[in-house]
């Protein structure tokens, strides 16, 4: 592969490229491993399962191809640290494990084959492969959006309705900016019904929030989309966010039923750090600073969404600085209770945070490992929905969401 000529290499990009426009998702991978083929490289596509415990190999004609578990694996390393990844010789020719991500939200890891001779430390090699992962991840995306077979290939399990529903809603679970980092994670993914979460990124703004409607059910996931809709609506009519609750407010109230949703909606300003945030009925938001929590946010909440407001219109205001981390979370984190009846508890969650940034692991992760602290603490069965959102506004924020040339062992 090191040593094809350039217009080998151009060929098979423009060959994927070319012939991607009218592939199904079922044909696409096709179309990368007959691509890939020219340069001797065999192609293994591994699509990361909602709950991010194991990576399912993509296999066109239907069914599991075969899986690798996230933990203790060198596919699941490549994942977890987005990082590139060689694993031993098979057969002679060296394997790269490369991230797949569309932005910065991960989608699974590639398995590239290399041809017999290849050095897959080759600084050539490894940005060529990472420029086919990324245009697998783009593929991977759009064929998504008008494809049952990638949906389907990530289930570990059936999906209840309301989870359907919201999942359909949410943005991705990762973004980053040159200065800004957006995280989040949802549990149980199959039957989550309430939770929620949003965000937007705009020039020198971004806004973010998480939602905990009242239930577990079909209900309750309706709840969430109406609110997730009011909001977004409201905001992209220029409301701040006092309108944007405002406007939850008045759609709640024309539901024939008297269910409302806690919520914390915020906008930092990019340029100077002012966090505005507003607090219905939802437990506060925590900063993490200098490797400790500085209190959760201490302004009056208002009522939930959804109720009648009486005065206390929940909106404070606090500066962050540069390497801030501000974590969101719903009650269902928290409030998770083992089987002697200890709650995992806020001192806990914090910690964690702080224990994962501090090994350098990218914000995804963090709350991967998190999520399973939290399940692991309830022994495996959630008695709520639990949502985490993790936004770090930093210049070195995205640093270690994509692959770097000098890699630090941070298992």
């Amino acid at each position: 592969m090191v040593d094809a000529r350039r217009e080998t290499w151009h060929g098979l990009l423009s060959h994927i490229i070319d012939r991607a426009h009218q592939a199904t998702a079922t044909d696409f991978v096709g179309v990368v491993t007959e691509a890939c083929a020219r340069v001797d490289v065999q192609v293994g596509l591994h699509v990361v399962d909602m709950a991010q415990r194991e990576l399912n190999l993509f296999s066109p004609r239907g069914g599991s191809g075969g899986r690798l578990a996230v933990d203790g694996t060198q596919a699941g390393r490549a994942f977890q640290l987005a990082e590139i990844v060689v694993d031993e010789v098979a057969g002679h020719r060296p394997v790269l494990w490369v991230p797949v991500v569309n932005g910065t939200e991960r989608l699974g890891v590639v398995e590239l084959r290399l041809p017999v001779g290849t050095d897959p430390d080759d600084r050539v090699v490894r940005e060529r492969c990472w420029t086919l992962a990324g245009l697998i991840g783009h593929l991977v995306v759009s064929k998504r959006s008008y494809s049952d077979r990638l949906h389907t290939l990530r289930r570990s399990q059936p999906l209840s309705v309301a989870s359907e529903l919201l999942w359909q809603l949410l943005p991705p679970q990762t973004f980053a900016s040159r200065d800004l980092v957006v995280s989040a994670t949802m549990e149980p993914f199959d039957r989550v019904g309430g939770d929620g979460y949003d965000y937007a990124v705009d020039e020198d703004r971004a806004y973010f929030a998480v939602f905990d409607a009242t239930g577990h059910d079909l209900a309750a996931g309706l709840i969430t989309a109406m609110v997730l809709a009011a909001t977004r609506n409201a905001r992209r009519q220029g409301g701040d966010l006092a309108a944007m609750a405002a406007a939850a407010d008045e759609v709640l109230g024309d539901h024939p039923t008297a269910d409302m949703c806690t919520a914390v909606l915020a906008d930092l300003d990019l340029t100077t750090g002012e966090l505005r945030y507003l607090l219905a009925g939802h437990p506060p938001p925590v900063i993490l600073r200098g490797g400790r929590a500085t209190g959760p946010l201490g302004t009056s909440p208002r009522l939930p969404l959804g109720l009648n407001r009486t005065g206390v219109d929940g909106v404070g205001v606090e500066h962050l600085r540069p390497g801030d981390r501000l974590l969101l979370h719903t009650d269902g984190i928290t409030e998770a209770r083992a089987p002697g009846g200890a709650f995992f508890g806020l001192d806990r969650l914090v910690a964690l945070t702080e224990h994962h940034e501090a090994a350098g692991l990218p914000a995804p992760e963090t709350l991967r490992r998190i999520t399973r602290a939290v399940l692991e603490h309830q022994n495996g069965t959630l008695q709520d929905d639990a949502t985490l959102v993790l936004v770090e506004w930093s210049p070195t924020a995205s640093d270690n969401l994509l692959p770097q040339e000098n890699p630090v062992d941070r298992i």
